[in-house]
């Protein structure tokens, strides 16, 4: 089986979320993606008052009409950070293919990671474009040069429209009053609505 990961913070899910995951699917040729909201992340605080679980439920939300996919509390079972090695690790199987989704940022920096070599031995990673910022077309070519010499596989990119929007953007309208409409999936706006997520104190 074609297996895909995608993990993240998810605070909230948006829509920029939920596109890159089809794209995903769709140019990967998945079976089934695995979306996998991180526990503690060793690559950022954790901002706004959403818990685990309601981080949870607006994945199981924004992904409900999205056929194979499977939202996982793996790594939020997990004690301590949540290290990509050790989920991809715990995912493993040799009789299947692990890909694992990275926005930009992630990928410029995947060697710096906890075991990057393991990582490229594990599974083979992919990008999607978040941004439309043309200043980053040499440092992602040189970096996918870096990593092939390194490691001996290609990071492939998914090709899709970037759609603009961040969760602290929207983290950021909410606490300001500001409507959401075309951020989230309808379904998660009335959940944060419903939860008082991410309102000023």
């Amino acid at each position: 089986m074609r297996i895909g990961i995608y993990g993240g913070t998810f605070s909230p899910v948006h829509n920029g979320h939920v596109a890159a995951a089809k794209a995903f699917m769709e140019q990967m040729w998945l079976d089934i993606l695995y979306v996998i909201p991180t526990g503690v992340s060793p690559h950022k605080q954790m901002k706004g008052d959403a818990s685990n679980a309601d981080r949870l439920e607006m994945c199981r939300l924004a992904f409900s009409d999205v056929e194979g996919v499977i939202i996982s509390d793996l790594e939020m079972r997990r004690e301590g950070k949540s290290y990509t090695v050790d989920t991809l690790r715990e995912m493993y199987d040799p009789e299947n293919r692990l890909f694992l989704l990275l926005g930009t940022d992630m990928m410029l920096t995947l060697g710096q990671w906890r075991e990057p070599a393991e990582i490229f031995r594990l599974c083979y990673p992919v990008y999607v474009r978040r941004e439309s910022d043309s200043e980053l077309d040499e440092r992602i070519v040189a970096k996918i040069a870096e990593y092939h010499e390194a490691y001996g596989r290609v990071v492939r990119r998914i090709v899709t429209p970037p759609v603009e929007v961040s969760s602290s953007e929207i983290r950021a309208a909410i606490a300001e009053g500001r409507s959401v409409d075309g951020m989230v999936h309808p379904a998660v706006a009335r959940y944060i609505q419903e939860k008082g997520l991410y309102r000023k104190a």
